[in-house]
C-alpha cells in the first residue's frame, strides 16, 4: 500500500480531480521536510557565524591575558586575568583608522606590548614618556620636561642598588655596564642630552608600577610604537598566586597546579578583584 501511495504523483491526472491537488497531510509532511532541512542548515550558520565573530574579536578587538609576576603591583597581581581591548590604539595610520574610534597612546596608559628580546613574549607596563619627552629619574622620582610626575600608580619597595631606580639616565659607565641589557647600554648614550633621556618619535618610554621590582625600559630600552597590541581594560577573574607558581615547570607539575586551582576555585579566588577595571 505505501509503495502505490509513492508512486500516486507521477501519474497525470486530470485538471481538477482530486488527485492534481494533494491533501493537507502530504502538504503537512513536505512542510515539515523542509523546516528540518532549513532548521539545520541555519544551525550550521549560526556556528560558523560565531566562531567568525569569535576568531575576529580575539584576533582584532579582545583577548585574555594572564599576569604571571609582581611587576605591577599593586594595580595587578599575580593571578590576574585581564581582558585586553586590542582595537583602541589603531595600527599603522592607514587612512580608514581616521573613521574608527582608535586613539593616541598617552602617558599614564597601561598597554600591552611585545618584549623586544627573548621571543618577544607580552609584556604590561605603564607608558611613562611619549615621544619628544626629555626623561630624567632623581632619587626615585620621575621628571617629564623639568617638572615632576605625579605618580599615585607607582610604589617603591626597597632600594635596589641595581635596579637604576635612583638615578636615570645613569650618569657614568659603571652603572651602564652593570644595569643595563648591553644592546640597551650601546645606543642609549644617542639619546641622552643634557643629562635627561629624550623620547624618539614611534617610541615610548614604559615602567612597570612596582619601581623597585620591575624589569622595563630602563634596562632595555624604548617600546615601538608597531609593538604595542592593546590596553588591558578588565580583570575578568583572579586567583591567589605568587610569581613562584609560574616559574617554569614540568606539564604534569602545570597540570597539577590546575587541578588544585579548580578543586578550591571558591577559596583560592580573589573575589574583590573580579570584575575590576583597570587603570
Amino acid at each position: 500500500m505505501e509503495e502505490i501511495e509513492a508512486r500516486v504523483p507521477e501519474i497525470p491526472a486530470a485538471e481538477g480531480s482530486p488527485a492534481s491537488n494533494p491533501g493537507p497531510s502530504a502538504q503537512g509532511g513536505y512542510a515539515r521536510s523542509e523546516r528540518k532541512s532549513g532548521s539545520l542548515f541555519e544551525l550550521c550558520m549560526t556556528l560558523l557565524i560565531t566562531v567568525l565573530i569569535a576568531l575576529f574579536a580575539t584576533t582584532f578587538v579582545v583577548q585574555a591575558y594572564e599576569i604571571p609576576s609582581d611587576s605591577m603591583n599593586p594595580t595587578l597581581l599575580a593571578g590576574d586575568h585581564l581582558l585586553v581591548n586590542k582595537f583602541i590604539f589603531g595600527g599603522d595610520g592607514a587612512w580608514y583608522e581616521k573613521l574608527l574610534p582608535y586613539r593616541e597612546i598617552r602617558r599614564g596608559d597601561l598597554v600591552v606590548f611585545k618584549y623586544r628580546y627573548e621571543d618577544h613574549p607580552d609584556y604590561i607596563k605603564r607608558v611613562i614618556g611619549v615621544p619628544g619627552d626629555h626623561l630624567r629619574i632623581v632619587l626615585g622620582r620621575v621628571f617629564i620636561n623639568g617638572k615632576l610626575l605625579r605618580e599615585p600608580y607607582a610604589v617603591h619597595e626597597g632600594f635596589n642598588s641595581d635596579a637604576g631606580t635612583d638615578t636615570f639616565p645613569p650618569l657614568d659607565p659603571y652603572s651602564m655596564k652593570v644595569g643595563l641589557l648591553p644592546q640597551w647600554a650601546a645606543e642609549i648614550q644617542d639619546y641622552i642630552q643634557d643629562d635627561e633621556l629624550v623620547i624618539p618619535a614611534n617610541r615610548y618610554f614604559v615602567m612597570g608600577d612596582n619601581r623597585d621590582d620591575s624589569q622595563d625600559s630602563r634596562y632595555w630600552g624604548f617600546v615601538d610604537r608597531s609593538a604595542v597590541t592593546g590596553e588591558p581594560v578588565l580583570i575578568y577573574w583572579s586567583v591567589n598566586a605568587s610569581e613562584d607558581d609560574y616559574t617554569d615547570e614540568g606539564v604534569w607539575d602545570r597540570i597539577k597546579d590546575i587541578g588544585n586551582t579548580l578543586i578550591h576555585l571558591r577559596s583560592q579566588t580573589r573575589w574583590h578583584r573580579v570584575m575590576r577595571e583597570v587603570h
